[in-house]
């Protein structure tokens, strides 16, 4: 069996696996679905602490969104370890954390966001065409459109209308806020 589960190739697939099903939320991902497709000699009593390990693995480091260098001190210690991983796996595991970091990382905050969040802003300037007052007509409005949602539903749409007094009071609002951070990035004296 251990040279089975020492296999690159085995191994990155089945870290692909987990992180589809843990991380990406495919319940279609099954443990006999990974023992069968990546380690079919291998019996399941067998199989299930070495998947229960990598899992382990994974979520240590995916939780801990370890940088480089913090990884491979992990890993380091996990190769040390009695009945941990072998120096093949640990190449195995940080090189495919170099190429997944990103993407899992998203999926978790995507996952942890209770609230929705903007995906889109857009924005022009109109001239505008009716108005109950004559004097109104022509005159530039700003339009600003704003798509709102959570991952994985239906995005909502916002659609908002400013004259000039409006945009300049935004404006100035938006020169409160850029004050106040600016303050706080300050170092202390």
């Amino acid at each position: 069996m251990a040279g089975e589960l020492d296999s690159c190739k085995l191994l990155s697939g089945l870290l692909s696996g987990l992180a589809q099903k843990d991380f990406h939320g495919h319940p279609g991902i099954t443990e006999e679905l990974l023992r069968s497709q990546l380690y079919p000699e291998v019996p399941p009593e067998e199989f299930r602490p070495f998947l229960a390990k990598m899992r382990g693995i994974l979520k240590s480091i995916a939780s801990a969104d370890m940088d480089f260098n913090q990884l491979e001190a992990f890993l380091t210690a996990q190769t040390k370890k009695q009945g941990g991983i072998t120096s093949d796996q640990a190449a195995v595991i940080s090189k495919f954390w170099k190429s997944h970091k990103t993407k899992i990382r998203e999926s978790l905050i995507n996952q942890s966001r209770w609230d929705s969040g903007l995906r889109s802003l857009s924005w022009r300037v109109d001239g505008k065409s009716q108005s109950r007052h004559s004097a109104q007509i022509h005159t530039p409005v700003a339009i600003m459109e704003l798509e709102i949602g959570k991952s994985g539903q239906e995005s909502e749409f916002l659609c908002l209308e400013f004259d000039e007094a409006k945009v300049n009071q935004v404006l100035k609002k938006l020169s409160e806020v850029e004050e106040s951070i600016s303050t706080l990035m300050q170092p202390a004296s």
